[in-house]
């Protein structure tokens, strides 16, 4: 029997709280039916503003999930939920002291501590930057700094894929490819190993595109959902990929981390040929 009343789950942390929300979010994807309300307290470091969080989170009958390193404050929640009667998780504590035990060493108990040190959190920050400002085609310089560029028609996944490589770090260019217009020049001069084009099954894609134009109320007749005119597409992509040499990934049936996956084989490889 399914609850009517949402689980509502508090992530409180004394950093940004990101770890706790995602296995939160994780946990609650197991209960099909069953819906959530998460709400992300970020930055708690004192007492008066956990005692606040705490008596709200009590009158929604919710369940706490924290990762708080500063030890004081940890252990004042503990409390403060035990007297309160209510069911908290610690997701970081546990393991913390595993470690501590496992090395006999101590913790340093600074909140935030990966994202003060962690390189490749702030390269993830500049790569989704990146992404989104030579997102399809905006700025066509873009692919002379990128680490990777993305050749396609449209809604063959370009930007979902570029912004899903741009949160491992990787700066990701895309560029539509659309028979009427030359792509720029700039594409035919960079490196050829930093090229990957994606294609898709033509009835695949008439779908998309014809849900697509519902979404925006646009009549489904437009040449847009056409499947001549979306083979006719796909024709002059290819032929735009065989000219580059560059690896092509068939996207159709694929979720972004599988396509993402043979991104990185071919980063990893330089391996350059056409399916």
């Amino acid at each position: 029997m399914v609850a009517e009343k949402p689980v509502v789950i508090y992530v409180i942390s004394d950093a940004v709280g990101e770890t706790a929300d995602f296995v939160s979010r994780a946990a609650a994807a197991q209960f099909s039916g069953v819906r959530t309300r998460i709400r992300r307290v970020s930055y708690v470091q004192d007492a008066a503003y956990l005692d606040d969080i705490l008596e709200q989170a009590a009158g929604e009958g919710a369940l706490i999930v924290y990762t708080i390193v500063l030890s004081e404050l940890r252990e004042y929640l503990e409390k403060r939920v035990a007297e309160k009667g209510m069911t908290a998780i610690d997701i970081l504590g546990p393991l913390i002291q595993a470690i501590a035990r496992q090395t006999g060493t101590h913790p340093s108990h600074i909140p935030n501590v990966v994202h003060r040190l962690d390189e490749q959190y702030f390269r993830k920050i500049e790569a989704v930057e990146f992404a989104v400002k030579y997102d399809d085609g905006k700025d066509s310089r873009g692919m002379l700094y990128a680490d990777v560029v993305l050749v396609g028609i449209s809604r063959t996944s370009k930007t979902p894929l570029s912004m899903y490589l741009a949160h491992k770090g990787i700066k990701c260019a895309n560029i539509p490819l659309v028979p009427e217009v030359m792509p720029p020049e700039e594409l035919f001069t960079i490196p050829l190993q930093k090229v990957i084009g994606l294609v898709i099954r033509p009835e695949l894609l008439t779908q998309i595109r014809t849900e697509r134009l519902k979404t925006l109320g646009l009549g489904e007749n437009s040449g847009y959902a056409n499947t001549d005119r979306i083979v006719e597409e796909l024709e002059f992509s290819r032929k735009i990929m065989r000219r580059l040499g560059c690896p092509v990934i068939d996207v159709t049936g694929k979720a972004v981390e599988e396509t993402a996956s043979q991104v990185l084989q071919f980063m990893n490889k330089g391996e350059n040929h056409v399916n």
